[in-house]
């Protein structure tokens, strides 16, 4: 396992990218704008680390602006954190049969999510590919994640 970036989510692009960036220092490495989903993904991290975050190898903040939303409340602010797995089918697993809730299930062999004790969302993301399988393609979602 490793870890990949925590997410927080913002409601003025530009001031959290002066505070970020201008004012605390870290440096964006890379940005995403989805037309369709109607947000920006924007990843920041420390400058002694932005040769490995281009490359994939260092921890990195995510900052999540949705275009249409105009404040958070109930500290929705705060996303999740991320990890990328070498089989998120037995890590699944595993967390199930400890009694852990699989929040969003890893339909598509790429992604799931679960909650800590305290609530935190926390991301799986698959190291590569695997393919779709049962019982993880028709399982439902379980809460919120």
């Amino acid at each position: 396992m490793r870890y990949l970036h925590t997410m927080v989510r913002v409601s003025d692009l530009k001031s959290s990218l002066d505070f970020y960036c201008d004012k605390l220092g870290l440096v964006e490495v890379s940005r995403i704008d989805n037309e369709k989903g109607r947000f920006t993904l924007v990843f920041l991290t420390a400058p002694g680390d932005a040769e490995n975050a281009r490359a994939g190898g260092a921890p990195m903040v995510e900052l999540t602006y949705n275009w249409d939303e105009h404040g958070y409340q109930g500290g929705r602010n705060f996303g999740h954190l991320a990890y990328r797995v070498a089989d998120i089918y037995a890590l699944c697993e595993k967390l199930m049969k400890s009694g852990v809730t699989i929040n969003r299930p890893p339909r598509d062999g790429h992604m799931a999510f679960i909650r800590s004790p305290d609530g935190i969302s926390i991301e799986l993301l698959q190291e590569g590919a695997l393919p779709p399988k049962e019982p993880w393609a028709s399982m439902p979602n379980s809460g919120s994640w």
